[in-house]
C-alpha cells in the first residue's frame, strides 16, 4: 500500500515561460523499496486525467502480481504541475492574493512537467531510473524527460504518444476548451466553474480516445425498434458525468494547453535533432487503430531515436488501449527489458 507524499519546493519554481510559481507542491507515491544499488527505480508519467496511484489506473501492468510489481521495483508516479490531485494547480492557493489562482494560474508546459519531475527526483535522491515509462502526455513527459537528462534513464518505454503534438490533437483539444469556455460559470472561478462544460470536453475527448467498432461493439443496441435513449447516448452523459465527480475544468483546460506545446524541437534546431539526443534503450509502442496518435507518430520516433525498437498492438478500444491491453503490453515490454538486461551483461562482460 502507499499514501500520498507531499514534496514541498521552498524555492521560487521558474517555467519555461519566464513566469514563476512560489511554494510549489508536487504530490507522488512510492511502492516498494529503493535497492541498495539504487538501480530498480521504476518512473511513472501518467496521462491527462490520472493521479500518482499508478497501482490502481495501470491494473494488469502494475501490481503485486504484474510485469511492474513492488516486492521488486522501486516505483514512482508523480502528480503532474497542474493537476488537482495534490500537486499546485488552478485550484491552489495563491500566495500573493490569498485566493485560489483559476484563471490567474500561468500556463505551462510539458517541459515544466519534467522540470518539477526533476526536482522531485533530486529530492528522492534519484540518480538513475532503470525504466522511465509513459503513455499519451505520460510518453511526452517521458520523452522530453530522456532529451534533457540523456544519462540517468537506462531504459525508455513511450506509448501512443509523439514528438511534436499535431494539429488534430491540437484542433481536438481546441474543441474541448470550447466546449468549457461556452459554460459561463467557468469565468465565476470557483470550485465547480465550468463543469457542464467539462461534460461536453470528456464527451468530445472520448471520440478520440475510443474508435468505431469499439463503440460497435460495447454501444450497438439489442433492439431495431428504438428512435430515442440510446445506449451510445447514455454512455456519452455517463463518462461526462463521471470525470466531472473526480476533476476540475480548469486543470483540464490548462493540461490540454500543456500538451498542445509539445514540440521536442522547441530551441533544439530540429526534432530529428532533439530525438537524436536520446541515449536510453528505447521501445516505442503504437495501437493500430489509435485516431488521436496514429500509428505513424510511434513509427517516427523510432526511426529517429537511435535503435528503438518497434512494436503495434491490435486493440479494440483504440488510444485506450495503452491502458486496457495489460496482457500483450507485459508480454512486449517483458521481453524487450530482458534483451536490454542481456545487452547489458555481454556489454559488461566485454569491457571487463
Amino acid at each position: 500500500m502507499s499514501t500520498i507524499s507531499t514534496y514541498n519546493y521552498n524555492k521560487t519554481f521558474k517555467l519555461e515561460s519566464g513566469k514563476k510559481l512560489r511554494k510549489l507542491e508536487i504530490a507522488y507515491q512510492t511502492y516498494g523499496k529503493l535497492n541498495a544499488k539504487k538501480d530498480n527505480v521504476i518512473w511513472v508519467c501518467h496521462a491527462l486525467t490520472a493521479n500518482s496511484d499508478v497501482l490502481d489506473w495501470w491494473k494488469g501492468l502494475f501490481g503485486n502480481n504484474s510485469l511492474f510489481n513492488p516486492d521488486e521495483h522501486f516505483i514512482i508516479c508523480a502528480n503532474v504541475l497542474g493537476s488537482h490531485y495534490g500537486s499546485t494547480s488552478p485550484a491552489s492557493v495563491n500566495p500573493v492574493t490569498g485566493l485560489p489562482y483559476y484563471l490567474a494560474f500561468p500556463e505551462f508546459t510539458i517541459r515544466d512537467l519534467v522540470s518539477a519531475h526533476r526536482l522531485l527526483a533530486t529530492h528522492l535522491g534519484i540518480q538513475n531510473i532503470k525504466v522511465l515509462i509513459g503513455g499519451s502526455l505520460g510518453g511526452q513527459q517521458a520523452l522530453e524527460w530522456a532529451i534533457t537528462d540523456q544519462n540517468i534513464i537506462e531504459n525508455l518505454i513511450l506509448m501512443a504518444t509523439n514528438a511534436v503534438h499535431s494539429p488534430w490533437g491540437i484542433a481536438f483539444n481546441e474543441s474541448q476548451r470550447l466546449a468549457i469556455t461556452a459554460d459561463r460559470s467557468f469565468y465565476a472561478q470557483k470550485p465547480d466553474g465550468g463543469l457542464k462544460g467539462l461534460k461536453v470536453a470528456r464527451s468530445i475527448a472520448l471520440l478520440s480516445y475510443r474508435t468505431y467498432d469499439a463503440y460497435s461493439t460495447t454501444q450497438l443496441e439489442s433492439v431495431n425498434d428504438k428512435t430515442g435513449c440510446f445506449r451510445a447516448s447514455s454512455y456519452q452523459n455517463y463518462q461526462g458525468e463521471k470525470l466531472c465527480k473526480r476533476f476540475n475544468a480548469y486543470s483540464y483546460y490548462y493540461l490540454s494547453k500543456a500538451m498542445d506545446s509539445h514540440n521536442v524541437g522547441r530551441n533544439r534546431n530540429s526534432i530529428t535533432d532533439a530525438l537524436a539526443l536520446v541515449k536510453a534503450n528505447t521501445l516505442v509502442i503504437g495501437i493500430e487503430n489509435d485516431v488521436l496518435f496514429p500509428v505513424c507518430e510511434q513509427e517516427f520516433l523510432s526511426k529517429h531515436i537511435q535503435g528503438a525498437e518497434f512494436h503495434s498492438l491490435k486493440s479494440a478500444y483504440g488510444h485506450d488501449g495503452f491502458l486496457i491491453e495489460t496482457d500483450a503490453l507485459t508480454n512486449v515490454i517483458g521481453n524487450f527489458l530482458k534483451e536490454s538486461t542481456n545487452k547489458k551483461i555481454i556489454k559488461l562482460h566485454k569491457t571487463a
